[in-house]
């Protein structure tokens, strides 16, 4: 950069810009979307694509750019990429969560679903006989695009159809601990993941916003206070539950995306309901991305613009075997899981697009969380890419 040539002035804040960057190294031109998986491991081709997994991420990454304030200079027709990938959810095996990622990202976006699209997705929700099989992810997600798109007044929403896969969700997946079942009914449902509460929490609370629900809303809250009552000394969000029981039967892995994406997107409504202690959670969880952590390591790759996917126990990466085991002993025969030793733990080398879909929801638009969105770690990136010679 040459004395008199100012450095360029980024639109969006210092997390923001970082964020964008990881996107454009997943960004799979000839696909039309992002990748499910980028490598962090010095492979000569890092992005890995699965098909129906880079469309359900992308549609993720959707609903995280909806919230970037300056869109334009993203430099993406996202009304183009947005099209492409809810034709493809017809095609491919895509998880029925899927659909309501399309319903939800195309209300936040303001982008309507092509007609023969939304009917085969209105087909499968009108048959109630569909819904027995639905996990908490399916559920949760399908009731969240549901309402956001009644939010949007758009006719793609079914009033009938949402309030009547609310109620079979209060019916099949709450429990008196506070926390979700994963599933309307086996064994499993018992065992719930971060993710089983995170996709049924943003619902109820997406559901009480559209329709001014308090059940939905009572139910929202006391999932968000069980759930920060779990929470790990260091801001660890615990992976499993016994949700019967309420207890935390294994913290790993711990992944990155529920400390800086999925947590804060329903602890900001929880602070927006008043919840105490909801705004110091998301700061404690971020600071774990920071390296606060059993590690004592950074989480971030600045050189890429992405984050490393999880902490997870040695030996662990490819065997789940152990985890189903210690999950059934913890939930039954001890008290509640708690952490490893830091020597016993090893990371993830890898960042999936969707993660930094959700780290785009939970702070693109936010303006006062700048601890956060202009952590150090961002500035210095930040300020390294506008002096780069242009």
């Amino acid at each position: 950069m040459t004395p008199d040539k100012p450095a360029a002035v980024s639109p969006h804040s210092p997390l923001t810009a970082y964020v964008l960057r990881g996107l454009g190294n997943c960004w799979m031109p000839d696909a039309g979307c992002w990748s499910h998986c980028y490598h962090l491991d010095g492979r000569p081709q890092p992005n890995e694509s699965i098909p129906h997994s880079d469309v359900f991420y992308s549609l993720n990454v959707l609903l995280g750019l909806s919230r970037v304030p300056d869109r334009a200079a993203i430099g993406l027709d996202l009304e183009a990429i947005f099209e492409g990938c809810v034709r493809r959810l017809l095609t491919l095996p895509v998880r029925k969560y899927a659909y309501g990622m399309a319903l939800w990202s195309g209300a936040e976006l303001g982008f309507a679903l092509p007609g023969d699209v939304e009917r085969p997705i209105h087909a499968f929700l009108k048959n109630r006989d569909n819904w027995r099989d639905l996990k908490a992810q399916d559920i949760g997600i399908l009731v969240t695009g549901l309402s956001a798109q009644a939010k949007r007044g758009r006719a793609t929403a079914d009033t009938e159809i949402v309030h009547e896969l609310f109620e079979f969700l209060v019916a099949h997946y709450t429990c008196r601990s506070a926390l979700f079942f994963d599933a309307a009914h086996g064994l499993r449902r018992n065992f719930g993941s971060f993710a089983t509460q995170t996709y049924l929490t943003i619902a109820c609370y997406n559901y009480h916003h559209a329709f001014g629900d308090e059940r939905a809303l009572r139910l929202a809250n006391a999932c968000a206070r069980k759930l920060m009552s779990l929470q790990g000394p260091l801001g660890e969000w615990p992976w499993f539950y016994h949700v019967p029981s309420g207890k935390v039967v294994d913290f790993y892995e711990v992944y990155s995306v529920h400390q800086d994406g999925m947590a804060p997107a329903w602890l900001e409504f929880a602070e927006k309901q008043g919840v105490t202690g909801a705004t110091d959670a998301i700061i404690t969880g971020f600071n774990w991305i920071l390296g606060k952590n059993q590690m004592g390591e950074s989480m971030l790759r600045p050189d890429l613009g992405m984050v490393v996917r999880s902490q997870v126990r040695s030996g662990e990466l490819t065997n789940k075997s152990s985890r189903v085991l210690r999950s059934v002993f913890h939930a039954y025969m001890s008290p509640s899981q708690g952490l490893a030793r830091p020597d016993r733990l090893t990371l993830r080398l890898e960042c999936r697009s969707y993660h930094l879909g959700w780290v785009l929801w939970a702070f693109a638009g936010r303006d006062d969380l700048e601890m956060i969105t202009h952590a150090d770690a961002f500035v210095r990136v930040d300020a390294a890419q506008a002096a780069e010679p242009r």
